[in-house]
């Protein structure tokens, strides 16, 4: 398979970029970054600690004023560039996310990096559209207006899973909006972030603006959450560790951004069409191997057709091909460590014990796939609803079907579990879906499809899925102050109002 991006030249300075330039981490502990494809070791670095943090958000803290002095304009210009010099670099970026990550080159080429250049400029449209109400004279007496201004430095921890893609999401909207912003990556996956600080200063965003951390969550990530110079975390995450974030992020009364874990079920119909659910169920379990918050974990079949249902889904998951990321004829990759994957299988096996794993359930072992954190696609069915596969996020390629008789069933069991950050509906009836669409509980409701994100619309979840949205104007917002503006136009001295200070003396 062998290493197809040079991590070790490209970052032989440091894994860390603060103030426009590499730099090693000063924590005293390496962490060796692994191919989960073949377990050859890709760079080991020193990794950040508290001092790093705090020399980054000195930086942002530094560059704020200048950024956020630029006319909506100028921070505009400077993301169309940026878009631009993401997209002269894709070939680039696929490798390096597919090798870090061992996900299919077709799917970083296809997905990733492109909805990452078009995140780009989605922003760097944002940037010159800042909205507030009309100026208006509301109380009779005054013009009131209201001014959205950058609020200050963001501290932003992004996951593992999509690392392009997560650092897009934290560090666009937040630099449109005249925010300076230290990200703390996950340790595991450095590179791609790293090279998204460097081009964004290739296109002129002057240094200081993007800081990248890369340290354990511990240490680097809490102190970044608690830093007192920091205003705003944004965490994208499991939600046991948001619970942490959010403990810390609340000491110092930070504006907070939580996208949290999923369980999205993928409720069909028996009106609907079976060969496009069926695919729709393998493409929406597997895609990322399944390392995805809004993939399809749980699907609720109706009666009529859940064998033929659970029968075509087994097939199709056995034609899929697992092999080398870089390989185009490859469909699925590796799981992104094997500790992962050893906590995957774990989940599967404890499910054997109440429920029938119909394919897959285990680790390949087929030439070139026995030394990386590989595991096979699974259909697991039998399982009740109340048991750990059902209601715990798996993060792995693994999909629980089970039956439902009345619709009304069919909404509950979707909207039973504390997660509710994606769902799909699967009909011909639009009254069916329609109804689905009000009653699922969920930040994303798609109707006949499952996964398909767009930059004009928010991603965020309900319940213990998390508040606050990425991508669309509404995350743009997110990074925003509102400030209420309110003049006087009368040009008199004492006011009505003042009676109620100064009584007959007026």
């Amino acid at each position: 398979m062998g290493n197809r991006f040079p991590a070790q030249d490209r970052f032989a300075d440091g894994a860390q970029f603060i103030d426009g330039r590499l730099r090693p981490g000063t924590s005293g502990r390496t962490h060796a970054v692994v191919d989960p494809a073949t377990g050859d070791e890709l760079l080991t670095y020193e990794l950040a600690g508290e001092a790093d943090v705090d020399a980054a958000v000195a930086a942002a803290l530094a560059a704020f004023p200048g950024w956020a002095g630029a006319t909506p304009g100028e921070r505009s210009d400077a993301l169309h560039r940026f878009a631009a010099v993401l997209a002269e670099r894709a070939a680039e970026f696929a490798a390096a996310e597919s090798l870090q990550c061992g996900k299919p080159i077709k799917l970083s080429t296809e997905f990733d990096v492109p909805g990452t250049v078009d995140n780009a400029a989605f922003f760097a449209g944002a940037a010159r559209h800042l909205e507030g109400a009309s100026a208006g004279e509301y109380s009779g007496d005054h013009t009131s207006y209201v001014r959205r201004e950058p609020i200050g430095v963001v501290g932003s921890i992004a996951p593992w899973n999509y690392p392009l893609q997560m650092a897009a999401w934290k560090i666009l909207p937040a630099v449109a909006a005249g925010n300076t912003i230290v990200l703390k990556p996950s340790e595991l996956t450095p590179f791609t972030s790293l090279m998204f600080a460097q081009a964004a200063q290739e296109a002129g965003i002057p240094d200081g603006v993007i800081n990248i951390v890369n340290g354990a969550g511990a240490d680097a990530g809490e102190r970044l959450v608690g830093h007192p110079d920091v205003v705003m975390t944004s965490f994208t995450g499991s939600t046991a560790v948001g619970k942490r974030v959010a403990e810390i992020a609340t000491a110092t009364v930070k504006r907070l951004h939580l996208e949290l874990g999923g369980k999205a079920p993928f409720l069909v119909f028996d009106d609907a069409d079976l060969e496009a659910a069926v695919q729709g169920a393998v493409a929406g379990a597997l895609i990322n191997t399944g390392q995805d918050c809004t993939a399809a974990t749980r699907a609720y079949i109706q009666r009529p057709l859940y064998d033929a249902f659970v029968s075509a889904v087994a097939a199709l998951m056995e034609t899929v091909r697992l092999g080398d990321p870089f390989a185009p004829s490859t469909d699925m990759g590796p799981l992104i460590s094997y500790a992962h994957r050893d906590r995957v299988a774990g989940i599967v096996d404890r499910a054997r014990g109440y429920a029938r794993v119909v394919t897959g359930g285990a680790a390949p072992d087929g030439a070139g796939l026995a030394d990386g954190a590989y595991y096979r696609p699974t259909l697991v069915v039998d399982a009740a609803q109340d048991s750990e596969i059902v209601q715990s996020e798996i993060f792995g390629p693994v999909l629980v079907v089970l039956p439902f008789d009345s619709d009304d069933e069919g909404i509950r069991l979707a909207n039973d579990t504390p997660y509710g950050l994606a769902a799909s509906v699967w009909s011909r009836d639009v009254y069916r879906t329609g109804r689905a669409t009000r009653e699922i509980k969920a930040g994303c409701v798609w109707v006949n499809d499952h996964i398909p994100i767009i930059s004009e619309m928010p991603h965020g979840g309900y319940k213990a899925s998390g508040y606050g949205k990425d991508m669309s104007a509404y995350s743009f917002e997110e990074y925003t102050q509102v400030k209420h503006v309110m003049y006087d136009n009368t040009a008199v001295a004492r006011k009505d109002w003042h009676r109620t200070i100064f009584g007959d003396r007026l």
